[in-house]
């Protein structure tokens, strides 16, 4: 497909989590991601904000991972015709309150507005690099570095969980959440389902501690380790203890939309970086735990684990 739209003019064209492009006086950093209802998110679980705030937050993950700082949002929306006017004014605060609170500076400015049968928020988000630090690609990782991840690990599948199993009524069909009488532990499960909070000032400071590669785990760490491993030709081993209580949550579980970098051995992790793993040599295996194959769960796929929950 990507041969298919002609060559990339980019200095990182596809296969990385942004594209970084140059342009008079600096680099942008520019990445695109899109949520439909259905696969990516209900409406009777998911309030205006509550989707504005993540289609934010997915985004400037994804800027952050290249060791860059957001610094602008475009949004196009797609609409059913009995949409409500109060339900764009929320998906409008969700999209403010993110990036004051994920990315100081960042705002909303410009995008585009359209009928369509299926809700569909599409964002596009743009950053910059820091003048003499480069973009930390997935392909920098090197044996012996020290595999390190900032933010949670398993939470938001938890959620998703939570939503799955109780708040669906007997045909399968989402209904709303009964907030009250959520634990305090599943209610912090939804809110990273349904309001993630990326690290994203850890991006440009990864980059600025020499982080080797970098990468937003949206998919879970097992099969975004695998990718990561593939683009450094590398092998990712991970730490059965770095994993807690629930490692096929931890490796299989996605939208945590943590920071998963790798450093020189003998670098300082940043503040807000805890150590997960080591790099090793290529081998058969891209990810192993405590140098055992990793086997289980793939990783979230949207499409399938949706059809699952039909069923």
């Amino acid at each position: 497909m990507l041969q298919r739209l002609g060559p990339s003019h980019a200095l990182v064209g596809p296969g990385d989590d942004a594209a970084v492009l140059a342009v008079h006086g600096g680099r942008v950093v520019a990445t695109v991601d899109t949520l439909v209802h259905g696969p990516d998110f209900r409406l009777a679980w998911t309030t205006g904000g509550d989707l504005g705030w993540k289609a934010a937050a997915v985004n400037l993950a994804d800027v952050a991972a290249m060791g860059a700082r957001p610094t602008a949002l475009l949004v196009a929306l797609t609409m059913p015709e009995d949409t409500r006017l109060s339900f764009v004014r929320e998906l409008a605060d969700g999209l403010r309150e993110a990036c004051a609170a994920l990315a100081p500076g960042t705002a909303v400015e410009g995008g585009d507005l359209t009928v369509s049968d299926t809700l569909t928020v599409a964002v596009t988000a743009l950053g910059v690099l820091d003048a003499g630090t480069p973009p930390v690609l997935r392909s920098g990782a090197r044996p012996g570095d020290v595999v390190a991840l900032a933010g949670t690990l398993g939470l938001a599948d938890a959620g998703l969980r939570v939503l799955f199993d109780r708040f669906r009524d007997g045909d399968g069909q989402p209904v709303a959440i009964a907030r009250d009488a959520l634990s305090r532990t599943d209610a912090a499960a939804l809110a990273a389902q349904l309001r993630p909070t990326p690290p994203i000032a850890l991006g440009p400071v990864a980059a600025r501690a020499g982080a080797t590669a970098m990468m937003d785990v949206s998919d879970g760490l097992a099969l975004d380790g695998s990718r990561l491993a593939a683009a450094s030709r590398v092998t990712v081993d991970l730490d059965p203890a770095a994993l807690g209580d629930d490692p096929d949550r931890a490796l299989a579980g996605g939208e945590d939309h943590g920071l998963l970098a790798t450093f020189p051995p003998a670098a300082a992790l940043p503040d807000g970086f805890r150590r997960i793993g080591t790099v090793r040599e290529r081998a058969a295996a891209a990810v192993t735990v405590g140098g055992v194959a990793y086997t289980g769960r793939g990783g979230w796929d949207p499409y399938r684990d949706w059809d699952s929950a039909r069923g």
